[in-house]
């Protein structure tokens, strides 16, 4: 019966030491993630076999907008929320005050975003939506829905409630899936109402999880301005430059290539394959972050190197399960799935799929930095990335083999940049530089 028992644990064993490198929480939002990863494909699915190539074609530069502008901009809310509140949490400190402020500086975002959106709503309508006025407000409705989603989710986050967390990203996906599933019976052919899901169906999961937001909210007094934009402002600007280089493909080969809506929309379809592997990360960020957030304000340096290189770990590990099946069956897939033409090869599979799996290893080395407060250093990486994706999609050749390559060179110096980064802010020995002088490496919140 021993014998038994002690195979068991053994074959157990790897399924064990896998679970045990994740960040702490992640389990809870796994399955949230796998929901809201899942409906991004129905969504799409269901748009690409019930509209026309122009239609779908508005809608994958819509999604990708969303995707690119959109995360830019609030994710970074998220990401100092959640690494605020938890901070404060390890401090005994409430959160009132921060969640009052940052709330305040989203509000203002969105209001400048609307203004400039409603006053170049003709050009940004002929540019990429065809014409339709309607497609530019579907889009500002969608980037208010994705703000206060990251807002919720940053105090849920920093609080450590991973339960609500998870479950506001499984509400939003389930209902993007059977709204998606609805409109595709039912026969609608409007691009308009597949692109307002996109606003609907995240508005009513942060409904519906405000309860346990509103609990984690402490009385605290407001931390200073300067300190709030020292840190949010650089990570917004780095963000948005993050999103440029994992969503300018779409947008490119409609500025390259304008009147081959095919490629467009096939080209959408292609990303989110390849991207399988980084819906599935999206679990490990909030609780990753969340984590090294923790393990810098208690001073606890091995857990945060711990925590840090596993991660990364697991992250090439799906790089790598994700990316093979992605590069061998991606172009028959987008065809049977999505309905999309023939217009992508094998190769270029492969280099969105090698593109994610760099761009995945630079979220992760960039939330590092962004816990030890180098913000400007997360900030010139990304833009080296940025320089580096921008050179390659001017160069001559096919449109399509162009654009997927300079996904990965992007993705790739942005990750190469960070990695030396890193290993400069935080030493081999800690807390000591190469003449043995005291240098901090773990540093204190806001």
């Amino acid at each position: 019966m021993t014998e038994r028992s002690s195979a068991a644990t053994a074959k157990r064993s790897p399924l064990a030491a896998l679970l045990n490198s994740l960040p702490p929480g992640t389990t809870l939002v796994i399955g949230g993630t796998v929901v809201l990863g899942a409906a991004s494909y129905i969504h799409l699915m269901a748009a690409g076999h019930s509209l026309g190539t122009d239609d779908m074609a508005a809608v994958s530069v819509l999604w990708t907008i969303l995707m690119s502008v959109g995360l830019g901009l609030f994710f970074p809310v998220e990401q100092e929320l959640t690494r605020i509140v938890a901070a404060h949490r390890v401090d005994g400190r409430g959160t009132a005050g921060v969640v009052r402020r940052i709330g305040l500086i989203t509000a203002v975002v969105l209001a400048a975003l609307a203004a400039a959106m409603a006053a170049a709503a003709r050009p940004l309508a002929d540019t990429f939506f065809d014409g339709r006025l309607g497609m530019v407000a579907a889009l500002g409705l969608a980037f208010i829905a994705m703000a206060a989603g990251n807002v919720t989710r940053g105090i849920l986050a920093g609080a450590g409630r991973f339960g609500p967390y998870g479950l506001q990203l499984g509400i939003d996906g389930g209902l993007r899936i059977g709204l998606a599933v609805a409109l595709g019976l039912g026969g609608v052919r409007s691009p308009l109402a597949f692109a307002l899901i996109l606003t609907v169906a995240p508005l009513i999961a942060v409904a519906a999880t405000l309860r346990p937001v509103l609990r984690d909210v402490t009385a605290g007094t407001a931390p200073g301005w300067k300190p709030l934009a020292a840190g949010l402002g650089p990570l917004v600007v780095s963000t948005l430059l993050s999103q440029v280089v994992v969503n300018a493909a779409v947008v490119s080969t409609k500025l390259l290539a304008p009147a081959d809506a095919a490629l467009t929309a096939g080209l959408l379809n292609a990303i989110v394959l390849a991207r399988v592997p980084l819906f599935v990360f999206g679990s490990l960020q909030a609780s990753l972050l969340s984590g090294l957030s923790t393990a810098a304000a208690a001073g606890d340096r091995p857990g945060f190197t711990r925590l840090l290189v596993r991660t990364c770990l697991v992250v090439s590990a799906l790089g790598v399960l994700g990316g093979v099946p992605a590069t061998i069956l991606g172009p028959w897939l987008i065809r049977v799935l999505f309905g999309a033409q023939d217009v992508l090869s094998r190769a270029d599979f492969f280099w969105l799929s090698a593109g994610t799996l760099s761009y995945m290893l630079a979220m992760v080395l960039g939330q590092a930095l962004m816990v030890l407060h180098r913000h400007r250093v997360q900030l010139l990486c990304w833009a080296i990335g940025t320089a580096v994706l921008i050179g390659t999609t001017l160069l001559p050749g096919q449109v399509a083999t162009t654009v997927c390559l300079a996904y990965t060179l992007g993705s790739l110096a942005a990750v190469l940049s960070m990695a030396v980064s890193v290993r400069l802010t935080f030493p081999r020995e800690p807390g000591a530089d190469g003449n043995g002088a005291h240098r901090p490496t773990l540093v204190d919140s806001v």
